[in-house]
């Protein structure tokens, strides 16, 4: 009922700049919370950013004063703007929202989008 879209992934140097964008469609009534989180090969998927409807954000310790999240609450987007990437960066990216619905009653559910690769190397 809810899909989720990641684009904006690529190969980067260190130091470089990259900015994700996931679109949430469906027959969604708002999305309260929406973010990014990371896996990396033989690692636990973790946090990077989230943002909730009224713009509180949430960031990883390891991505502060480097990654942004932002979001355009009219057009169910949310936003990763990555600044200074390190090597350490490299992962796949997944989109993640908390979905309120309404279909004749009120519900809310989990989605992810299907991941987006983020390589940084020189």
């Amino acid at each position: 009922q809810v899909q989720l879209v990641e684009s904006g992934g690529g190969l980067v140097q260190p130091g470089g700049s990259l900015r994700l964008s996931c679109a949430a469609s469906g027959r969604i009534f708002n999305i309260p919370t929406m973010g990014w989180y990371r896996q990396a090969p033989g690692k636990e998927r973790e946090l990077v950013a989230t943002m909730t409807i009224s713009g509180t954000t949430n960031h990883a310790d390891s991505v502060k004063g480097r990654f942004i999240v932002s979001r355009d609450n009219a057009k169910n987007m949310v936003y990763l703007q990555m600044n200074s990437l390190k090597p350490e960066d490299t992962s796949v990216y997944y989109c993640n929202a908390r979905v309120r619905m309404y279909i004749n009653e009120f519900s809310s559910s989990n989605y992810w989008g299907q991941g987006t690769q983020v390589t940084v190397s020189s």
